[in-house]
């Protein structure tokens, strides 16, 4: 348990109905018990835990009211942190929030550090570093399904597979090392056959659980996709359409949109990072010239390319400019305005890009909007069973990991085939014992630990 006692803000800036002050550590209750007083009388260490109580913070030195508040104590073990909690309810304006935060510090509180309180409990034991994670992941789920996949992480999907890999492994450390000490038996050539083929297994499991690494990153960062297409194609009508909101102005006029416009859009439970780019095309204007270069840009980056062609016009220079940027991308080829007169050689589009997937559209009349949305969500979840999302690899640090212990299990069936000593063996698997801790926690460095909370809100 932490020797000082953090105090900070919990709920966002800005006013609302309810504003918290969150208290936790050792002397949280006494600290507490200086600034509040119940409509009740009743001393702040009869106050059951868990309940809420009225009554007033006062400022101790001249005994003024500050605000009406509830107040909650959640004493230990059974609190967040697994220390002392106790919660201010007051109203949500910044002056009462920011006043009663002022007398915690006066009364021997210090200011948490962002993520403090998610670090304590990871440090108590009431969540490992993949749920202490997850808690970021709930704060920030753009969607149903990412908020799905972030609660399944906190109730410990994610961490019960890791934890049953890092078992196997001891089970296969625990039978070569019974060989080495039991030379006598002649066991040794049994035993070592036997964790090559749970090696082998284990490996299989991790290349499963490695694939959903890709949906995992979507699902929490948002799907990056770029809009692209000549000069009024529709794209920025395309973008309206998904955002269900006039968020892009659309013309008649060619060339309206000159800057890169991003947001969030949710299909089908994917979180798609929209940037609607400028159109493509030959342009004298400067201003323009630089919207293009930036729209051809954000194609290099793009997890997704919506390409844009008018069904009612011919295969211009531009499409065919275009055609040639999405020769190697991940990329969905839309033909808008297909309620007119058929001009687009789209037999010219399929020899081009053979293998990209077409969809005739209208963002007037939302025709092949719901096969775009299938598209999408099957390109994403590439198999994947939508249902097991919980356990899903969501970011680069789990990822890395889970590569590296591949790699240690793959130098392990490396020595066994070298017929080295089982000792070399378990060199090799303790390694990847060791590397899988790093996502729970349980055999991480303190350096990782900071800079993963330091992403944390304060409060939280």
């Amino acid at each position: 348990m932490q020797i000082d006692t953090i105090s900070a803000i919990a709920t966002a800036v800005g006013e609302g109905g309810i504003g918290i002050i969150r208290i936790s550590g050792k002397q949280a209750v006494d600290i507490a018990s200086k600034i509040f007083q119940a409509k009740n009388h009743l001393p702040m260490r009869d106050i059951i835990s868990h309940q809420a109580t009225y009554g007033s913070v006062i400022d101790p030195v001249n005994s003024t009211i500050i605000d009406e508040v509830l107040c909650i104590p959640m004493y230990a073990p059974h609190s967040y942190t697994r220390e002392d909690v106790v919660e201010i309810h007051c109203h949500g304006g910044s002056l009462p929030l920011r006043r009663i935060l002022e007398l915690t510090f006066k009364a021997g509180a210090r200011l948490a550090e962002p993520g403090e309180f998610t670090k304590r409990a990871f440090l108590n034991g009431r969540l490992d570093l993949s749920q202490a994670q997850a808690v970021m992941d709930i704060i920030r789920s753009k969607t149903d399904a990412s908020l799905r996949m972030a609660v399944g992480q906190l109730e410990g999907c994610f961490s019960d597979k890791i934890r049953e890999y890092r078992h196997q492994i001891l089970e296969m450390i625990a039978h070569l090392e019974a060989a080495i000490d039991f030379p006598e038996d002649d066991i040794d050539e049994v035993a070592t056959d036997e964790v090559r083929d749970n090696i082998l297994i284990l490996r299989e499991e991790l290349v499963k659980l490695l694939k959903t690494g890709k949906t995992g990153r979507i699902l929490r960062e948002g799907l990056e996709t770029a809009i692209i297409g000549k000069p009024n194609v529709g794209k920025s009508s395309l973008l309206n359409l998904l955002l269900n909101e006039n968020r892009a102005i659309v013309t008649d006029i060619p060339g309206t949109t000159r800057d890169i416009i991003e947001e969030y859009a949710n299909i089908g439970g994917v979180p798609l990072k929209i940037i609607d780019t400028a159109g493509i095309r030959e342009t004298e204007d400067i201003v323009e010239q630089l919207g293009v270069e930036k729209a051809c840009s954000y194609i290099e980056r793009a997890d997704l390319v919506l390409a844009l062609f008018d069904f009612s016009r011919e295969i211009s220079s531009e499409d065919k400019q275009i055609l040639a940027l999405l020769a190697n991308k991940e990329a969905l080829i839309l033909i808008n305005k297909n309620d007119l007169a058929a001009k687009l050689d789209i037999a010219y589009i399929k020899s081009v890009l053979p293998n990209h997937k077409i969809i005739e559209i209208s963002t007037i009349s939302e025709a092949g909007l719901p096969e775009l949305e299938t598209a999408i969500v099957d390109m994403v979840y590439s198999g994947q069973v939508q249902a097991e999302e919980g356990a899903f690899v969501n970011n680069v640090r789990q990822i890395e990991a889970l590569r590296q212990t591949d790699e240690h299990l793959e130098e392990a069936l490396q020595t066994i085939h070298r017929e080295m000593s089982p000792d070399f063996i378990v060199i090799d698997l303790r390694s990847a014992w060791e590397k899988l801790g790093e996502i729970t926690g349980d055999t991480v460095g303190e350096d990782i630990i900071d800079q993963i909370f330091s992403q944390f809100c304060i409060g939280k």
